[in-house]
């Protein structure tokens, strides 16, 4: 029984690390919902008017959510600073607040002021969040200046509580968020395999949807992969191990990313395209037929459950029975031990092998040496290539970075978005004044929100679209709610407090979600104040829809930044990376100089993350332009398909020092040259440059290079995958030029 709920536990304690990576939605829930009430204990000891109760949930909240650095320092410090603003905002308000051309000239400026100091950071952009939300709340509670000193009171109280539990209650560190990181990563891998195995043996009618799996578990797996990646820096003491576990968490990545490729061949009559893997919708290859059961198969869907144990086992568990599956597993590595089967299938084992590598060299790097007294002579041979990556990365150097280009003036993304959130504010003043003289903010706060962390006309009118039907959604559940709750206070902060912690926790998933949570919250503290009524909840709204139709207005007409142009901006930055990294890793399997590949590879992932983003509003669901949505969708499946290839190029490459299969090939420069000038004339074509090439087409590269050298030998297996990812990558970077409007010349011109 005890063995039992241990297990059903650790079931549950994966669920949840898997579900949110990091326990970071968990934490800021947590940490938020827990400064409120910690505040309105203290305030309630005082014996503090519900009006104080209000405004110090507010206060509490905003000093928890506008802290976004990750050393526990600076966090101090910019809480401290954000306590002096806020008691300056809640000043001026107050004082402000019978002079309504004055308090309207002033917000606006202040709104201004709050969106540029974004350019100076996270400090910047807390102290502007800060300054702008509790003035909202000085706004809100209908401060004066008789009420200051009780409000100063509230202000101090709930930047310390806020406080208290960052620093001691909700203690986190930038090692522990890692750790808990490196936790995810592994269970999500453990997914990945799982749906992997689904795939396998799914038949024709539930293959496409077995495939759907194995995609999303390959994006998340990536996505847990970047977040390591951006804490990696803080989290870890040295440099030499950061980059150690960077390269592992690239590896397991590249690894899994590759398995669930062959796994797709295995089931097709013939090599499947990595745009499989990518393009959501796109079916299983032959119709997802089911693999023909025979001895081979039967040992690859013992292998993948036994990989998938051998990720999920921890450290010290298992003994020697773990020990003979892993080495089983690693002689995968080698021919003799293939078992005989057709050669798809073949590969499957051989991409097993690499994984229990992979996962292997995770284990080392986050978990320090293991046992090697079972080793067998495979595993033997995998730990010493191991060590050998592991003395090369210690010993590598830092290369310099590039410095990127900063716009000036009104070019700045922070001096526009400045710019268009003041001109709408402005107009939602105006259109909210008509509205109501007592709660024309709530337009203003819309307008606001629907800038924060967009940058184009259509993400911000996705985003409002997004407000308005979480806000209309939330004005419902708030009638149903103060129609139970009533006047009785504790009941209705207590449903406060659970709306809080479920907007923070669902805020990274679902915007909609968030804006419904925020909105119910509201209409409890409306009941608290006495100020509820249906028509207080219809303003409400009329508001939202005001405020976001103000905000979409200023970025249409006001320094307009149009989803094409950004799309087109970032897509030329993803293929300018794509080329960088493609031609370093290359360059160095060629025999040049060694390069800092895996932090080239970030960075197209970075891009081609931001791209992802940027194209939301062609791909949302109510966009009425279906054929641009399935473009966007599919240059994005395409150039996710160029990013696996690079990664898997620069990952080997940099396996080249010490790598005993690896050669440097000379041959391999003229096969990337092709790619990289077709990458530059997609670029130039997408800026608008006066541009008339087309791209080239011709023989494949393994095809190219055998008669560029007829005399030369044949390629040993490793380099066969690097043609192979090369050969793929030509073929997704051709594939970019039709829908793009390149030229491509005819077959056999």
């Amino acid at each position: 029984m005890r063995a039992a709920e241990v297990s059903l536990w650790a079931r549950v304690r994966d669920r949840v690390a898997a579900s949110d990576p990091g326990l970071l939605r968990l934490a800021a829930g947590s940490r938020t919902a827990g400064s409120i009430a910690l505040t309105l204990a203290v305030l309630a000891v005082l014996g503090s008017p519900v009006t104080h109760l209000v405004a110090g949930a507010i206060a509490s909240m905003v000093a928890s959510f506008a802290i976004r650095e990750k050393q526990r320092p600076r966090q101090a410090v910019t809480l401290a600073l954000g306590l002096a603003v806020a008691l300056v905002s809640v000043s001026l308000a107050a004082l402000l607040n019978t002079r309504v051309v004055a308090g309207d000239v002033f917000f606006v400026v202040l709104i201004f002021c709050a969106v540029y100091s974004r350019r100076f950071g996270d400090r910047g952009y807390a102290l502007g969040l800060i300054g702008f939300q509790i003035y909202f709340m000085s706004l809100f509670v209908g401060a004066t200046a008789a009420t200051l000193p009780g409000l100063y009171a509230v202000l101090a109280i709930a930047f310390g509580c806020s406080a208290l539990v960052r620093f001691v209650i909700v203690y986190e560190t930038p090692a522990g968020i890692l750790q808990r990181l490196r936790e995810a990563f592994r269970v999500r891998l453990a997914q990945l395999v799982a749906a992997q195995m689904e795939l396998l043996d799914a038949g024709p009618d539930e293959a496409d949807k077995a495939l759907e799996t194995v995609r999303e578990g390959t994006a998340r797996l990536h996505e847990t992969a970047m977040m390591i990646q951006g804490r990696l820096e803080e989290g870890t003491a040295d440099e030499s191990v950061a980059r150690l576990v960077q390269r592992r968490i690239a590896g397991a990545e590249i690894a899994a990313e590759r398995l669930g490729l062959l796994l797709l061949s295995a089931r097709s009559a013939e090599r499947t395209s990595t745009l499989t893997l990518h393009l959501p919708g796109a079916p299983v290859p032959s119709g997802g037929e089911l693999p023909v059961r025979d001895r081979a198969t039967d040992m690859l869907r013992r292998d993948l459950g036994a990989l998938r144990m051998l990720v999920l086992r921890p450290v010290g568990e298992g003994g020697t029975a773990m020990s003979h599956v892993r080495n089983r597993l690693l002689g995968y590595r080698d021919e003799e031990n293939l078992p005989s089967a057709s050669a798809p299938v073949q590969d499957v084992f051989r991409g097993i092998g690499e994984a229990a590598r992979a996962v292997m060299g995770l284990r080392v790097a986050l978990d320090g040496p293991q046992d090697e007294s079972d080793d067998s002579p495979a595993t033997t041979r995998s730990r010493e290539e191991l060590d050998a990556e592991s003395a090369a990365i210690e010993g590598a150097e830092e290369g310099e970075r590039e410095e990127k280009e900063v716009p000036a003036g009104l070019r700045r993304p922070t001096t526009r978005a400045a710019v268009q959130v003041s001109v709408g504010s402005a107009l939602a003043i105006v259109g909210g004044e008509f509205l109501s003289s007592q709660r024309w903010y709530w337009a203003v706060l819309t307008c606001w929100i629907v800038f924060i962390n967009t940058a184009s006309t259509g993400e911000i009118v996705v985003k409002g679209y997004r407000r308005l039907l979480g806000t209309v959604l939330g004005v419902v559940a708030g009638i149903v709610l103060a129609g139970l709750v009533g006047p009785h206070t504790w009941p209705a902060l207590g449903m406060v407090l659970l709306f809080v912690f479920a907007m923070f926790y669902t805020a990274p998933l679902s915007y909609t979600l968030m804006s419904f949570f925020v909105t119910a919250a509201l209409g409890l503290l409306y009941t608290l104040l006495h100020r509820y009524s249906w028509e207080v909840l219809v303003l409400r709204v009329e508001e939202t829809a005001l405020g976001a139709a103000c905000g979409i207005i200023a970025a249409a007409l006001v320094l307009p930044v149009h989803t094409d142009r950004r799309t087109n901006d970032l897509l030329v930055t993803v293929l300018r990376r794509l080329s960088e990294v493609t031609g370093a890793a290359v360059e160095q399997l060629s025999g040049g100089p060694g390069d800092d590949l895996l932090d080239r590879a970030r960075d197209l992932d970075r891009a081609l993350g931001d791209l992802r983003s940027a194209t939301q509003p062609l791909t949302h669901p109510i966009t009425p332009m279906r054929t641009r949505r399935n473009t966007a969708e599919y240059l994005v499946a395409l150039l996710e398909t160029c990013a696996y290839h690079a990664r898997s190029l620069a990952a080997t490459a940099e396996l080249l020092p010490t790598h005993p299969s690896i050669a440097a090939d000379p041959r391999l420069r003229q096969a990337c040259a092709r790619i990289t000038h077709n990458i530059s004339v997609i670029s130039a074509h997408v800026t608008g440059e006066h541009c008339e090439d087309a791209v080239e087409t011709g023989p494949s590269i393994a095809s190219m290079l055998e008669d560029a050298a007829p005399g030369s030998p044949r390629y040993g297996r490793i380099t066969d995958r690097v043609l192979r990812h090369l050969q793929r990558l030509d073929e997704a970077v051709l594939g970019l030029a039709r829908p793009l409007a390149v030229p491509v010349p005819e077959p056999g011109r």
